[in-house]
């Protein structure tokens, strides 16, 4: 080899793919363990340091772990899943191109359920099992302590990982005075996954419940995430002494969990002032075995989830803790994921509610699902010209500093998960609106390596879940049904880019007449994810405030919509 191809080789990386070409990685699970085989997804993880554990690094920060993943079929114990050059990863998309050096090797095993669905087809998901479908804590999962080891370049090495730990079961949450919690079998879910599936949530009750067993209550649904119990509520304050030294760096606040500590005391305060309107709260559980939460919809991959959501849930919790039970007593709001469900949830089931406060939603436009116009760009990933690619962003920070790229966040969900199994947002927006594919998996929206998109899967979507859509098709008969009700907010620098989407839909319901959509839609100025309506305060103070900054709000939508003899005064003790 002469100078000039070694220099070449040098500057195009070559030589460190030849070194790296010679390690891989053989990973299994102990018998002690597990006795039978298992299906699932196997993932390898390495990081340059052991505290978080390299399972906790995985992210689309810059300083995210390396991580690489294979699907298994009936995996034995001690059988062996090999780690090579040619499994793909993120980010950088293969074994050879990490660079020699040390570091902390973590392996998971992330296990997946047969299900035979009613529609015929047989698929293999992670059954969410009570953490809100998270491939590090799922119960059940196997994944092996952290092993210091050292890669050489140019040497020949194979590590072996054994995967002789468990995660343990998690706790049901328990009752208090105030909060309580139901489970129930859903029908139509169960009927639809071929085996038995639940619906839960948390019930904040108000003050006096006990006391005025005459009452009945209108119900807020708070929508968003998993829950692990009722957020935000504490009988008791924070320690004086408790520690202040946290630092969150997306606000620029020290002492942050000592503040959310305090505004959690703060709302138990005015819940039982005197003058607090009394009502039902409720943060639903929903978490299915793509997601840690269905969005409230029927679809054709999770099952009816809306439906059952309406018509068996809220019903049960009506019954059982005194709601009123009438659509002009109920209303929903959520921020995000949340924001998103609250204004379908007001689409779909428009006669159900009385009114939706949707923060910083998910794409509620897919002109605009976050910087892609499904309908009109070729490729997710790059605004391409005939002469260069350009990436397209996928977070941002306030002054528009680029977090990571559209590709970069996908490429991340595809080791993490194939077949939309990822458990994260692009996989279970594709879940969720998509048809079904011919294999019984989602219909991808675009291709999950390449970004080039799907023509006919985003014509679906425009039909059955783009609420921009929906809503202009529809608004003959569903104007008059929402008018008054909706009003959305969003931060004009959303880390996300959903203020682009917010803005489509501004310039439609600004123009409505016949009748006017008589709502709100209002942006916070250099606002990231999720402003939801206070321009008074920090976003850091009032993402902690849902369950008390639209209370006027829902007090005069009831007080001007109700019907004829509708109770007003029970819960006003």
């Amino acid at each position: 080899m002469n100078r000039l191809t070694t220099l070449l080789m040098l500057c195009f990386g070559l030589a460190t793919t030849a070194a790296m070409a010679q390690t891989t990685f053989a990973v299994a699970f102990t018998d002690s363990q597990r006795t039978q085989p298992l299906d699932g997804r196997v993932l390898l993880i390495l990081a340059k340091t052991q505290s978080p554990e390299p399972r906790q690094q995985v992210s689309d920060a810059v300083s995210t772990a390396q991580i690489f993943g294979k699907d298994v079929d009936k995996l034995k114990p001690r059988e062996l899943v090999t780690f090579d050059g040619s499994v793909f990863g993120y980010p950088q998309r293969s074994l050879d191109k990490v660079p020699p050096g040390d570091y902390y090797v973590q392996a998971v095993l992330h296990k997946y359920e047969t299900f035979n669905r009613k529609d015929g087809h047989t698929v293999k998901l992670p059954a969410d099992r009570g953490e809100g479908q998270n491939w590090r804590t799922a119960p059940g999962n196997l994944f092996s302590k952290p092993l210091r080891i050292s890669i050489r370049p140019g040497a020949k090495q194979r590590f072996t990982v054994l995967m002789d730990q468990v995660n343990p079961p998690i706790p049901e949450p328990k009752d208090t005075k105030f909060i309580k919690h139901i489970k129930i079998q859903s029908k139509r879910l169960t009927e639809f996954w071929g085996r038995p599936m639940y619906l839960g949530a948390h019930v904040l009750l108000p003050a006096g419940f006990d006391e005025h067993p005459e009452a009945k209550y209108p119900l807020c649904i708070y929508h968003g995430h998993f829950p692990a119990d009722f957020d935000g509520f504490s009988e008791t304050p924070p320690p004086a002494n408790m520690d202040t030294t946290d630092y969150i760096e997306r606000f620029k606040v020290r002492g942050y969990k000592k503040l959310v500590a305090q505004e959690a005391h703060d709302f138990y305060k005015k819940w039982t002032s005197k003058d607090f309107p009394r009502m039902l709260i409720v943060e639903i559980q929903h978490a299915n075995p793509y997601y840690d939460d269905s969005y409230a919809v029927n679809s054709e991959n999770l099952g009816p989830y809306g439906d059952a959501i309406m018509y068996e849930l809220l019903p049960e919790i009506e019954k059982r803790f005194r709601g009123i039970g009438q659509g002009w007593a109920r209303f929903t709001y959520g921020g995000s994921t949340g924001g998103w469900e609250a204004l379908a949830a007001q689409v779909f089931y428009p006669d159900e509610f009385n009114g939706c406060f949707a923060a910083c939603p998910d794409p509620i436009s897919f002109s605009a699902y976050t910087v892609v116009n499904l309908y009109k760009d070729k490729n997710a990933y790059y605004v391409e010209g005939p002469f260069r690619r350009t990436p397209r962003p996928g977070q941002r920070d306030y002054l528009g500093h680029v977090k990571c790229t559209l590709e970069e966040s996908n490429h991340r969900e595809l080791v993490l998960g194939t077949h939309s199994r990822s458990g994260d947002q692009f996989d279970i927006w594709e879940a969720v609106y998509s048809p079904v594919g011919a294999d019984g998996y989602p219909q991808p929206i675009w291709n999950k390596l390449t970004g080039e998109i799907d023509t006919t899967t985003a014509a679906y979507w425009r039909e059955h879940y783009d609420l921009l859509h929906i809503l202009k098709r529809d608004w003959k008969t569903l104007g008059p049904k929402v008018m008054g009700k909706m009003h959305i907010y969003c931060g004009d620098m959303d880390n996300y880019y959903l203020n682009n989407a917010v803005y489509l839909m501004e310039d439609f319901l600004k123009q409505t007449r016949n009748p006017p959509y008589a709502g709100e839609v209002a942006y916070g100025d250099r606002a990231e994810h999720c402003w939801n309506g206070d321009p008074t305060l920090p976003n850091h103070i009032t993402r902690l405030r849902y369950n008390t900054m639209y209370i006027d709000k829902i007090l005069k939508r009831i007080e001007a919509n109700h019907p004829q003899g509708a109770d007003l005064t029970s819960w006003r003790y």
